[in-house]
């Protein structure tokens, strides 16, 4: 530990001497060192250190327009230095309190045909983030290239989703970064003792990028094109969403980085008492398990009696919402015209009476509108849907854009991107929060529009019911890839792990065969990831049958989403992650592994010193017995768990014991 820190004190000197050169920025603890350049025919470059290691090379930057020459040909005219350091808060999120401290460099270049760009560099202790600002002689720009390149420094091991510019719901591949053709970001890699991650923030009016490989170890920014074949349409002054990359000594050191976050602007809501994290169950899993059917009649899921029920159930459990999908006209047009009906009820959901029942219970109505990709049909009704749902106290609302959009555009090009932003902004004027599924992904917007809840953006737990269905290996990559953007609304918590009481009701298949579909890891991970998987609107999301009078389901009844502390306690890449966080005077941990069986000693003092906590922990059971899964695979029962109770303080350790694909869920609750 004394060798690691004084090579660390080193590592900071050398950068701070390098820092005085007046094309470089450092962060402020010496660590992160960016250093700008003009190369032949004046094309911008930057490179990236970190703890005295290069990692990003000499790599060149910039754009191209049809109108005007972004490319090359500039010359500095001056550079400029700032820097911050800040706390802020927000009204919800991992950590509560924030602090923003870096050092900022602009560098300002003009070239001979007027254009001018400025390259704004912000060095923090857990990253760097860079972005364009051009001003142009013209009136607008056709955007038709990316010249934004990635060329590490070295090989190393990277956790990526392949590129594809309408859909994230990919598997993780694990594999050499010069092994990589071309990926989605976050870019998580590890390189030699350093660990890295490539993504961007504040994208707000800009296709997203992708990595694609050029040669072993050079990458190029490629953005989701519009269908003309150009990327973006832009004014003649316009600023582009930050490059990121975040650095950490640690894999969980990128978990708990900030850096996302404080690069997208202060909240835009005055008033943002409305936006609060809750707990919620609903009429969904049903539907993709096959028990139940979006559409109306005798299998239709959300019905006026089974809304009551899930009313009921939510009030009787300290959750406070109750999703519905399927209650909206217009389902049965889902995979063809995708015509929907924002505002009117199937003949069996009495909307009203459900409203009025639910406010009667102190239960907050969740509505759905499923677009199917036709964002023109939507643009032009939401605002009066959104008008509707507020007139009946309606606060949340999870979108869906599970189908092609119109006129060849891609899920995550400029016209895209633009529409998402569109829904989140109307639905704050009409105090709404969103929780949209097949997104945009999460670039860190949530503090600006914190509106902007949740998201999914990966293969979340429906892909559980009829495929493959999602590995522990690939849970304990989740976190630090996917999630280093931003919540997920993964949808966690099944207990009918081996579809028992599923197939007692008949699963119908509707999305291929479902005969040997089962949940891959433990009850005990199913319930820990509650904790691991951030949302702060956060499901349980199985039948609420296989919740009634189950011992387990305790846990979800004294968690609390709405966190004020938050810390990645420790973890590796594809092979377990430990997580704490603190609600209120409460804490809960996760814990998971990936298909090895392992044990991990965790340190209590996260926990509030002098205080005496009761620990209730759900774990697996090690003696449990092997059974023959759906699949016809043997393994241990990933149903069997065990329930402890320990007092302990913030100066104990737990040995924490899971099962292969298992995990652990801890609740810490103050002795009165």
């Amino acid at each position: 530990m004394m060798n690691h820190r004084i090579l660390v004190a080193i590592f900071a000197f050398i950068a701070l001497v390098a820092c005085t050169d007046n094309t470089t920025v450092c962060s402020p603890d010496g660590n992160i060192e960016a250093t700008f350049s003009i190369e032949g025919n004046g094309v911008p470059h930057y490179s990236l250190k970190a703890y005295g290691q290069d990692v990003i090379g000499t790599s060149a930057m910039g754009l191209e327009a049809l109108e005007a020459n972004l490319k090359d040909g500039f010359e500095v005219v001056r550079v400029i230095r700032d820097k911050a350091d800040e706390e802020w808060t927000q009204p919800w999120g991992e950590n509560k309190q924030m602090r923003d401290h870096h050092n900022e460099m602009a560098v300002l270049m003009r070239n001979v045909e007027g254009v001018e760009l400025t390259a704004r560099f912000k060095a923090f202790d857990d990253g760097m983030g860079f972005r364009y600002e051009y001003s142009a002689p013209v009136d607008s720009l056709t955007i038709v290239g990316d010249n934004t390149y990635f060329n590490f420094a070295e090989d190393g091991t990277s956790w990526t989703i392949g590129s594809y510019f309408s859909g994230y719901e990919l598997p993780y591949r694990e594999q050499a970064i010069s092994a990589t053709e071309n990926a989605n970001t976050p870019f998580t890699f590890q390189m030699g003792p350093l660990y890295g991650s490539i993504h961007e923030a504040a994208l707000y009016d800009f296709p997203e990028m992708n990595l694609y490989r050029q040669d072993s170890l050079d990458f190029k920014s490629e953005l989701a094109p519009r269908p003309d074949g150009t990327l973006a349409r832009v004014g003649g002054s316009f600023v582009t969403p930050w490059r990121t990359f975040q650095i950490a000594t640690e894999a969980v050191g990128l978990i708990n980085s900030s850096l996302i976050l404080n690069l997208n602007d202060p909240c835009a809501i005055e008033d943002v008492s409305w936006i609060k994290p809750q707990k919620y169950v609903g009429v969904w899993w049903g539907m993709h398990l096959g028990t139940q059917v979006w559409t109306m009649g005798p299998r239709h899921g959300a019905t006026t009696e089974n809304a009551i029920r899930h009313i009921d159930f939510a009030a009787a459990n300290n959750i406070g919402g109750v999703l519905f999908e399927g209650w909206n006209k217009g389902w049965e047009n889902w995979g063809g015209s995708q015509h929907f009906d924002y505002c009117e009820p199937y003949e069996d959901f009495d909307l009203e009476y459900i409203v009025a029942y639910a406010k009667e219970k102190g239960v907050s109505l969740w509505m759905h509108n499923e677009t199917g990709g036709s964002i023109f049909e939507y643009e032009n009704v939401m605002e009066k849907a959104f008008e509707k749902y507020q007139s009946l106290g309606v606060n949340y609302l999870k979108t869906g854009y599970a189908g092609g959009m119109p006129d060849g555009i891609r899920h995550h090009s400029q016209r895209a991107v633009q529409h998402y932003q569109k829904v989140v902004e109307t639905a704050a004027k009409y105090q709404i929060a969103i929780d949209a599924h097949e997104p945009i992904k999460e670039t860190g917007i949530r503090r600006t529009w914190p509106n902007m809840m949740t998201r999914e953006g990966a293969r979340g737990m429906e892909w559980n019911a009829w495929s493959e269905g999602n590995s522990a290996e690939y849970q304990c990559i989740l976190p630090f890839v996917r999630l280093l953007g931003g919540p997920m609304d993964y949808t966690p918590g099944i207990f009918d792990i081996y579809y028992e009481a599923g197939r007692g009701m008949g699963m119908v298949p509707w999305n291929g065969d479902n005969s040997k579909c089962y949940i891959k890891t433990t009850l005990a991970r199913q319930i820990a990831n509650w904790v691991l998987i951030y949302s702060p609107l956060q499901m349980a999301c199985d039948l609420i049958e296989n919740y009634q009078g189950h011992p387990a389901f305790q846990f979800f009844r004294d968690f609390d989403p709405d966190c004020d502390w938050s810390k990645a306690l420790a973890g590796e890449i594809g092979d377990f992650i430990v997580i704490a966080r603190r609600a209120g005077e409460n804490f809960f941990l996760g814990a998971g592994t990936n298909q090895d069986a392992r044990t991990v000693d965790v340190p209590l003092d996260f926990l509030k010193p002098g205080v005496k906590y009761n620990a209730a922990i759900y774990a697996d059971d090690p003696h449990t017995w092997a059974i023959r899964q759906p699949d016809g695979t043997v393994a241990q029962d990933k149903q069997a768990y065990r329930i402890m109770h320990r007092e302990v303080t913030s100066k104990d350790t737990l040995n924490i014991l899971m099962n292969a694909h298992g995990g652990q869920a801890i609740s810490f609750i103050p002795k009165e």
